[in-house]
This record gives C-alpha cells, sequence and structure tokens, in this order.
C-alpha cells in the first residue's frame, strides 16, 4: 500500500472531478426520467428506451476517447506532448463517424429500433417523439466528450464538470417549461425534454471551443492542428483503441438487448428499469470516476518507466475500488424510497414494488462493479492491455447473461427480478478473471513508440 497522503490527496480529487463529470452527465438523463415521470409513465417509458440508443453512444464515445486517453497520458507521463494532438484528431474522426452512422439508424428507422427494445405500443409512440429531435445532439456530443476525455490525458478535468454542470442547469430549467407548459412555454411533453437536451448541448460545444480557444494553453489545440493530423497515428490509436471500442460496442448492445428482454414483460417492468438504471448510474459515479482517475495515474506511470511504484499502486487503488463498492451499494439501499417520492403518484403499485426489488439487486452487484469494472477499465486499460476487457466480456455478455436471462424471462416464466439479477450478476463473477488478469501482470504494455521525439 502507498503510505504518501499526498497520493490519496491527489487521486481522490481527480477521482471526484471526474464523478462530478459523470454526475452531471447522467443528471441530464436523470432528470429527464424524473421530470417526465412526474408527467406521465409512458413519456418516461418512452425516453427511457430512447436513453438506451444514447447509451450505446456514450459507449462508443467512451471508447474513441479512451484509446486517446490511453495513449495521450503515456506520452504525457513522457513529456511529450506533440503526438497527443494527431491522437485527439484521430479519435474525433473515428468518433464522428460512429455518430453519424447512429444518427442515420434513428432518423430513418425509429419506429423499428423501438420495437425491438418493447412491445408496448404507448411508449413506443412517445420514444418516437422523443427520437425525432434528441438524434441531432448525437454528433455534437460525441464531439464535446472526445475533446474533454482527450484533455483528461493531460490531467486537465475542470472544465469537464463546468460543461456537465451547464448542461444540467439548462435542461432542467428547459424541462420544467417545455415539458409542463410553465411560464407562458408550450406544453411539448417528451418532444420539450429532446429540445432542451439539444439546446443544452448547443451550449457544451460553445464552451468547449470558448475553452479551447482562450484557456488551454498546454496543447493548444486548434481546428487547424485537429484537421491536418499525421495519419501514421491512426495506426498507433487503432491498435490501441480497437479492442476497446469493440468491447464497448457490445457492452452497448447488450445493454439495449438487455432492456429489450425487460421492455417486452411490461410497461410497468420498462419503467422500473429506467428508475433503477439512473439511479444506479447516479449513485456509482464515484466508481467510475475511480476507474477513469486509475487510468491515468497507471498510464502516467508506465510512461514514466517507475516500474517499481507499480505494484503498491495497484495495491492501494483495488482497496479503494472495494470501499467505493461498499459505500454505493449502501447508498442505493437506503436511499430507495426516498428516491420512488420523487415520482409522485404517477407510478402502478407494480411499478413502484418492481423499481424497489430491482434497486435492491443494484446495491448487491453494485459492489462487484465498483473493483471488477474499475480494475478492468482502470488499471489494466490503462496499462495498456485494451484487449482483456473486450474478451472478457464477450464471453460474459454473449454465452452467458444474454443467453439465461433471455430463457428465463421468455422459456421458464420467471419473475422479473429474477430476470433483472440475471441480467446483473456478470458484475459479481467476473471479479475472478479480473483480479488473475491482474496478478498475472501481464496487462502492463508500453503503447508509445519508442524513440520519444517522433
Amino acid at each position: 500500500m502507498i503510505k504518501d497522503k499526498t497520493f490519496y490527496k491527489s487521486f481522490m480529487f481527480l477521482a471526484l472531478s471526474l464523478a462530478l463529470q459523470n454526475l452531471l452527465t447522467y443528471g441530464v438523463n436523470m432528470m429527464d426520467t424524473v421530470m417526465l415521470g412526474r408527467y406521465s409513465q409512458d413519456a418516461m417509458g418512452g425516453v427511457s428506451l430512447c436513453n438506451q440508443v444514447q447509451y450505446l453512444l456514450q459507449m462508443l464515445v467512451v471508447g474513441a476517447g479512451e484509446g486517446a486517453v490511453v495513449l495521450g497520458s503515456q506520452y504525457w507521463g513522457k513529456g511529450n506532448l506533440k503526438p497527443i494532438p494527431h491522437i485527439i484528431g484521430v479519435a474525433l474522426r473515428f468518433g464522428g463517424s460512429l455518430a453519424v452512422l447512429l444518427f442515420c439508424v434513428v432518423a430513418f428507422f425509429p419506429t423499428q429500433l423501438l420495437s425491438l427494445l418493447s412491445n408496448d405500443s404507448a411508449v413506443i409512440a412517445e420514444g418516437q417523439k422523443y427520437f425525432q429531435i434528441i438524434c441531432f445532439t448525437y454528433i455534437i456530443f460525441t464531439v464535446n466528450n472526445i475533446l474533454v476525455a482527450s484533455l483528461r490525458s493531460i490531467g486537465i478535468v475542470k472544465i469537464g464538470y463546468i460543461i456537465s454542470g451547464s448542461t444540467l442547469v439548462i435542461n432542467v430549467c428547459l424541462n420544467y417549461c417545455l415539458i409542463y407548459g410553465n411560464l407562458g412555454f408550450p406544453e411539448l411533453g417528451v418532444r420539450g425534454a429532446a429540445i432542451a437536451t439539444l439546446v443544452s448541448r448547443c451550449v457544451e460545444l460553445l464552451i468547449v471551443i470558448y475553452y479551447l480557444k482562450y484557456k488551454e494553453n498546454t496543447l493548444r489545440l486548434t481546428l487547424a492542428k485537429l484537421l491536418r493530423i499525421d495519419t501514421s497515428y491512426m495506426r498507433d490509436y487503432t491498435r490501441v483503441s480497437s479492442p476497446v471500442l469493440i468491447n464497448q460496442a457490445l457492452w452497448g448492445v447488450a445493454q439495449m438487448v438487455q432492456t429489450g428482454i425487460l421492455g417486452h414483460l411490461g410497461g410497468d417492468v420498462t419503467a422500473a428499469n429506467a428508475i433503477a438504471v439512473q439511479v444506479f448510474q447516479v449513485l456509482s459515479v464515484v466508481a467510475y470516476g475511480s476507474a477513469s482517475a486509475a487510468g491515468i495515474v497507471v498510464g502516467r506511470t508506465i510512461g514514466e518507466g517507475n516500474e517499481k511504484r507499480l505494484r503498491p499502486l495497484v495495491n492501494t487503488l483495488q482497496v479503494l475500488f472495494i470501499t467505493i463498492g461498499i459505500c454505493s451499494g449502501f447508498l442505493i439501499f437506503v436511499l430507495r424510497v426516498p428516491i420512488l417520492t420523487v415520482f409522485g403518484g404517477t407510478l402502478t403499485d407494480q411499478a413502484y414494488e418492481l423499481s424497489m426489488q430491482f434497486m435492491l439487486v443494484l446495491s448487491i452487484t453494485t459492489v462487484g462493479t465498483s473493483y471488477q469494472m474499475a480494475c478492468d477499465n482502470g488499471i489494466i486499460r490503462g496499462g495498456g492491455d485494451t484487449a482483456f476487457s473486450a474478451k472478457m466480456n464477450l464471453i460474459s455478455m454473449w454465452l452467458i447473461i444474454v443467453p439465461f436471462s433471455a430463457m428465463a424471462a421468455f422459456w421458464w416464466k420467471c419473475a422479473p427480478v429474477v430476470v433483472f439479477f440475471l441480467l446483473k450478476w456478470d458484475q459479481l463473477y467476473k471479479t475472478i478473471p479480473v483480479v488473475i488478469r491482474l496478478r498475472s501482470w501481464k496487462w502492463v504494455k508500453k503503447v508509445t513508440r519508442p524513440d520519444a521525439a517522433e
């Protein structure tokens, strides 16, 4: 274990900064869920289905951004910043292409896509209204998040939560006006929520542009630098990020499949899942922030060539991850009832009961998530091994989770809470391969070029 108190202070500051950014980012979807939940259960269910597509995009953007973070943090550790703008430019091209593809799918096939996730016509109708507007945020969201993620590779995190905070405030204010028709605005329901999100994303982009132009003095990014890149870095970026992108894509699609399984069990199950997932995302932000911080710290340590410090660093991080997991699970458990009171009387009795059961399951599995996810996405991926996670999740999700949960739902006719548990229990058993991989130390890989000046 590391005994230097300054490490804990600097790590927790970085982790909490990233957690706050995640909290504010998830808070946008959370407030849509809460405010639409008070408007109509069908509206909340429809938007929750659309948010699964947003989650897929977010996973793809994380994958594109992580390639830049892994490479950038190791170059930063070497003290060589010259390659980083080229890497960011490549990441924007990858992420932008994926965003355009997803935009086309949603814009041209909204009903078909929603029908895969639910068989409730009222919920699908609400989701279709939301899709018609929200798809225009996809490209803006991608550009914003890849740029902010890339800045994390050199330790700049403050801009992330400034942007996310402004988005949340604008989104909540516009939701209040446009969903319910307050302050003289028209009552637009789900369309109002989509318009609010679109406006807030545009403000995000303006803030990012302003920050890069007038405040960021380390990389000095300009549009010209991002457009005129050294294409030889595409090979480096692809080698590092392809496994991450594949893993994130498979994970995002799997989450949509999981939503589809639950969505075909009825509107009450869809609503309960929407609430439980949003609560989990908000209350587990410290775990995800710690994972991101760990990736930066581990990558920088390897880039510096400080191998002796790596072992105590990894031991310390594992203890922190377990502690964070226990605290996060406890919060989900004790806040179940207060959270559900926010939705007023719009939930049916069955939806309320299912929400309580689903959050109980998450309070247990969150402990596993906080450990194995942070070790995998933080330590192992930050160490340069981006392929392990893709292999593990491919086997776990598509050979175990999806088949067994589908059989439980449609063949064995199990209770929704049993199906929900079978969809989440991989968060517990994946700790075993993660521990084995960590102890092998085969994940330590230098992904930068041998000649740092190149």
